[in-house]
């Protein structure tokens, strides 16, 4: 296994990203056409599901909401477990709430939980079986960072360090001062990040993980997700994680896509 795998697999690393859409196939026929994924059925647990492929390795799912679940459309991003139950428990005495599970998924894939920290911000717990999680990340068309967008890190950033060992890093100091922002290491590896936005938090969705996506080029990449019926919501724009921009997929779901070569 190579480290970057191991660490993907660290108990509190992110190590797969899904969302559940209204509609399946539309939302198959959108990423394929702007990541180059391919498609095969996955556990049917909760109905239709799909996990989506990269030149043959698997790197995010896909699945459709039941017609009367009337659900925001979002992405979720699952941090790895040796023991879903167990970590379900601390994530309750630390203030969260376990929404679903734990559970097992089909096919004994995996046993899996979904959660949420005490500002409200839902994310997924995965304990890995015959399936482990995103089999490539980093290079074009796959998951490359996770970041959690809420009020301020000093109200949230407790709970992730306690329930999943992280070490949060601030930004060193400078003038002027830094964003409000935490990096997220398990043994020396910064694994996810944690950003404070305050007052730009949007309303409509409140504390959310965001999903980065590695794309060849962001701009060409923001135009080409206009083209097949989402929209840019930030611009293409340089940042500290490379020229990066915000969108949205035809049915609403939020994600960054962040240039990678």
């Amino acid at each position: 296994m190579t480290t970057e795998a191991a660490t993907r697999r660290m108990p509190g690393a992110p190590c797969w990203v899904s969302l559940l859409a209204h509609s399946l196939p539309v939302t198959q026929e959108f990423y394929g056409a702007l990541f180059g994924w391919e498609f095969h059925p996955g556990p049917q647990h909760f109905g239709p599901y799909s996990r989506a492929f990269l030149d043959g390795r698997e790197v995010a799912g896909l699945g459709e909401l039941a017609p009367d679940r009337n659900l925001p459309v979002a992405w979720t991003t699952y941090l790895a477990s040796d023991d879903a139950d167990v970590t379900a428990e601390q994530i309750r005495c630390c203030g969260g709430t376990v929404g679903v599970g734990p559970l097992d998924a089909d096919d004994d894939a995996g046993r899996m939980a979904i959660a949420s920290d005490p500002q409200g911000a839902i994310f997924g717990i995965w304990q890995g079986k015959s399936m482990m999680g995103t089999a490539a990340t980093g290079e074009p068309g796959t998951p490359v960072w996770n970041e959690l967008v809420t009020q301020d890190t000093e109200s949230v950033g407790p709970f992730y360090e306690h329930v999943f060992g992280f070490e949060a890093e601030p930004p060193p100091p400078s003038d002027p001062p830094a964003a409000d922002y935490l990096t997220l290491h398990l043994k020396g590896h910064a694994v996810a990040g944690i950003h404070g936005v305050g007052n730009a938090l949007p309303r409509d969705r409140g504390p959310h993980w965001m999903t980065y996506f590695a794309v060849p080029h962001a701009d060409a990449a923001a135009r080409r997700v206009t083209d097949l019926g989402g929209h840019v919501l930030q611009p293409a724009h340089d940042s500290l994680h490379g020229r990066q921009a915000t969108v949205a997929d035809t049915e609403g779901a939020v994600f960054s896509i962040v240039e990678r070569g």
